[in-house]
């Protein structure tokens, strides 16, 4: 990555890879494919779903309640 220009020598990104076929270091992304499948089965083309369709699915998610946000949602955390 790129170098540090406040510290010379240092490294100024630390990166980290989920590993091909492994879930569970990617928790947060496959829970959240899997509420989108709920709305865009495996094998939809997105492409073909609308603005509208689009924004449905995420004012669902936003106002989804969580289990780590004390069964809020995110809406009511960001509030």
């Amino acid at each position: 990555m790129e170098a540090s220009c406040l510290r010379k020598g240092e490294k100024r990104t630390t990166w980290y890879y989920a590993h091909p076929y492994s879930a569970w270091e990617r928790g947060s992304n496959e829970n959240a494919n899997r509420l989108i499948r709920r709305f865009a089965p495996k094998g939809t083309d997105i492409g073909k779903l609308t603005n509208k369709d689009i924004r449905r699915i995420e004012n669902w998610m936003n106002n989804y309640p969580r289990r780590m946000f004390g069964y809020k949602t995110a809406k009511d955390m960001a509030a």
